[in-house]
């Protein structure tokens, strides 16, 4: 049984290479869910509260140069405050949060793709998040080529981590379907098919969760 089994709320993170859609689909299903009638706080990694926030413009900004241990020690900061202030009290109070990004990517992203060591990341990042793990994680898999595509497109400035080279990126996937192959908590969704395709995958097992959380089952 997870340690947030006893919180009503229904906690649901988003993962995924760069370009794969996760702010989009993430927004299409909170809508979804208000429409519904659903209570739902909408958060992100490395974000949430001020603090967090201040953090996340200093990982992502493109003319800083971070070791990865300290880049780590920066993302577990900004999770530690979101859990402690944002996410748990939300879940306590019954709220269901959708958060982009969260454990995995410092797994996918730092052990992937920076080759830290697994057994001192995860046991940091079990001390950051006091052992709140998500009841759903949805990954949205997509060829980083494909994503570079679709962020090309947008013609902005791209940020620390977009900026790191296509092998770095193709390390985080693969990683990604390690983890998704390893834990029952995923879905992984194709996000090369049509995005109401998407949505529609994305809703029908976000409702499940939350039903059965509502019918008293732990997630």
């Amino acid at each position: 049984m997870r340690l947030n089994a006893g919180c009503p709320g229904s906690f649901i993170t988003f993962e995924g290479v760069e370009g794969a859609g996760k702010s989009t689909r993430c927004r299409e299903l909170i809508s979804s869910l208000e429409r519904s009638g659903i209570s739902v706080l909408h958060t992100r990694e490395p974000g949430g509260p001020p603090a967090s926030e201040r953090i996340r413009s200093l990982l992502l900004d493109p003319e800083l140069s971070i070791s990865p241990l300290t880049e780590l020690m920066l993302y577990l900061a900004s999770r530690a405050s979101n859990v402690d202030l944002v996410i748990r009290p939300a879940l306590e109070k019954g709220i269901n949060v959708i958060c982009e990004r969260y454990s995995d990517a410092t797994f996918a992203y730092q052990i992937g793709g920076r080759g830290l060591p697994e057994k001192p990341v995860k046991d940091a990042d079990r001390l950051a998040t006091g052992g709140l793990v998500p009841d759903l994680t949805i990954l949205l898999d997509l060829d980083p080529e494909e994503g570079f595509a679709r962020l090309r497109k947008q013609r902005r400035e791209k940020d620390r981590i977009e900026l790191e080279n296509i092998s770095f990126h193709r390390r985080v996937r693969q990683i990604y379907l390690e983890l998704a192959e390893q834990e029952a908590r995923y879905l992984v969704v194709d996000a090369s098919q049509e995005p109401d395709i998407q949505d529609q995958i994305i809703k029908d097992s976000v409702m499940s969760i939350i039903s059965g959380k509502n019918d008293g089952g732990d997630g």
